[in-house]
């Protein structure tokens, strides 16, 4: 029996032939091409060596013309082609995987070896079963060896050169559905589809996010140490979302409202190393633009050096010698550094346009009115102070009276005859005296505060004094500036108009007969705010401190008290104007 590796056929090139106008190349089991060998007779792989034999794909024969098929000669048997007029034979539609094929129309004397004979042309055949009745399926190793099976329906076989009935039958081929093909196929797409969620899983695993670490259950040992990771500038960012965790977990109760609020004060003291961090990142930054303005100008001088250096060359002592080529490239390169020059001028100068801009916003920004002086300053960051330490602990106070009353309700919920717990007990007295001396320290913080918001008011009052008084000073020396160009006579009448009181312009008179018609209605006072409110509807370019100047030059005509006791103190202005000329 041979194989398709190597099958002595009478006429060498028929099979070729016939296999070349169906478009279909003769393959091997590996993969190679086949072909006939003229030095062995026989078909075989094709050698690329072999003279008149190219690798080169046919070029596709074209749907009109019709593919006309040869008589095929094997060793026991021929096979003639039907008639081309014929309509080609039908087939059914191919199932998936399909490697069997049906085989009908066989003769009846037609044996095993003869249909292997014939089929083992088109690949390997794995299995042929012959039925009885002139049929048979047979199962290639490849999918493509049916394609190529197919082209032997319509064939008629005759065997050998008998003309017996039972000797010759016209073939029918077509796809046949095998469990097993079926079975091979949906076992490689399942490989296929595995393969493919493997593949899309690793893609998406290299895709994800990492996940967070997992986040520890509250404890008071964990509570400690997250303390110890919140003081830690490289930890705090993941002890801070711990904490956050926790608290939205509502771990929070009136046990660990202590440990809480303590972590969260921690929490809060990063807030001074990240405001001097930002400082410091903002001096960095003006020194990487004092360094980038810096080279800008180096490169600014550079390139008028060179400018120079071709004004120089373009002067008529230095400029005869050089020959035409020679001027039309210098002036050329003159005419592109002016140029790039110019333009690294306008980017220096936008640059400082720039700059101007934001110095004039943050001197906008700031508002003379609220400036204070060093001594007030210090006092505000000292009642500030105060205020922190006295919140903290009063939240201390408090934490610890929770943890009285929990104990309490413990002792009390839980009473046993003979029982006694000697922690609880011991631990009472200890909280008591704790809250005791907590509110004494609060008492004495209060009290401090207290004094220092007195001493920042009387500072503030103070200062309003004195700035009308330099107010004052200063309209006297312009007045006696003023008088410097006047006769004798009227020098020491301006002198004594100066001495005798501060001058008043004509929209200053107009300001105080309205403020002390306003004043007059109301006979308790009223505050600087509401006085300032009404005026403002009257003359809109007045302010809150000029119009507080100008009474506080006036002590007989205007007088500030003091109504409220703590929280409620308010300042007041009254018109005494009936009373201050009576005692002039």
């Amino acid at each position: 029996m041979t194989t398709h590796a190597g099958v002595p056929v009478a006429d060498p090139t028929a099979w070729t032939t016939a296999m070349n106008n169906l478009g279909i190349v003769p393959m091997g089991v590996a993969g190679q091409p086949l072909g006939f060998d003229p030095s062995l007779g026989i078909i075989g792989p094709i050698n690329p060596l072999m003279p008149g034999i190219s690798l080169v794909p046919r070029p596709p024969v074209p749907a009109e013309i019709p593919v006309v098929k040869e008589i095929i000669h094997c060793k026991s048997c021929t096979l003639f082609p039907q008639n081309p007029n014929l309509p080609p034979p039908s087939t059914r539609e191919r199932p998936p995987g399909c490697k069997t094929v049906f085989v009908g129309g066989l003769p009846e004397n037609a044996s095993e070896d003869i249909i292997r004979e014939v089929f083992d042309q088109c690949g390997e055949i794995v299995a042929v079963r012959k039925s009885k009745k002139n049929f048979c399926h047979i199962r290639f190793a490849e999918e493509y060896m049916v394609d190529k099976a197919l082209y032997l329906s319509g064939y008629r076989m005759r065997i050998g050169s008998s003309t017996d009935k039972k000797d010759s039958g016209r073939i029918h081929v077509d796809f046949a559905q095998a469990r097993d093909d079926l079975y091979e196929w949906e076992c490689r797409q399942r490989l296929l589809a595995r393969e493919e969620r493997h593949r899309r899983r690793v893609q998406e695993d290299l895709l994800r996010p990492p996940s967070p670490p997992p986040i520890m259950h509250y404890s008071e040992h964990e509570a400690a140490l997250l303390a110890e990771r919140l003081k830690d500038d490289g930890k705090f960012s993941e002890a801070t979302a711990v904490l956050v965790t926790w608290i939205e977990r509502g771990e929070v109760s009136r046990r660990s409202a202590n440990h809480f609020y303590s972590m969260i004060q921690s929490a809060n003291g990063h807030v001074r190393r990240l405001m001097s961090e930002k400082a410091q990142r903002e001096e960095e930054m003006e020194q990487a633009r004092e360094r980038f303005r810096n080279a800008l100008l180096a490169i600014l001088a550079q390139f008028e050096q060179i400018t120079a250096v071709f004004t120089a060359a373009t002067r008529q002592r230095a400029w005869d010698h050089f020959s035409k080529a020679q001027r039309k490239n210098i002036d050329m390169w003159r005419k592109q550094c002016e140029e790039l020059r110019n333009a690294h001028s306008e980017e220096i100068m936008g640059i400082r346009r720039e700059e101007e801009m934001e110095m004039s916003e943050d001197d906008s920004d700031e508002n003379p009115s609220k400036k204070m002086r060093p001594d007030d300053s210090a006092l505000a960051a000292q009642a500030c102070a105060l205020r922190e330490e006295n919140d903290s602990l009063r939240w201390q106070l408090d934490a610890y009276r929770n943890e009285v009353e929990l104990l309490k309700q413990e002792q009390s919920l839980a009473p046993r005859p003979g029982d006694s717990s000697p922690r609880g007990e011991q631990r009472l007295p200890f909280l008591q005296q704790s809250i005791l001396g907590m509110q004494q320290q609060l008492r004495g913080l209060q009290e401090e505060l207290k004094s220092k918001e007195q001493e920042m008011e009387r500072a503030k009052e103070e200062q309003r004094r004195l700035e009308g008084e330099l107010r004052a000073l200063r309209e006297k020396v312009s007045q006696v500036q003023f008088t410097r160009g006047l006769p004798f006579g009227c020098k020491e009448l301006s002198v004594q108009l100066a001495v005798r009181g501060p001058s008043i312009s004509e929209r200053e008179a107009l300001l105080l007969g309205i403020v002390s018609t306003f004043l007059h209605v109301h006979p308790f006072g009223a505050n600087i705010e509401y006085l300032w409110s009404y005026i403002q509807r009257l003359d809109s370019k007045i302010s809150a401190g000029e119009l507080e100047g100008l009474m506080v030059r006036l002590p007989h005509m205007f007088k500030q008290e003091f109504s409220g006791v703590g929280a409620t103190l308010e300042k007041r202005w009254k018109f005494c104007g009936f009373e201050g000329i009576q005692s002039m």
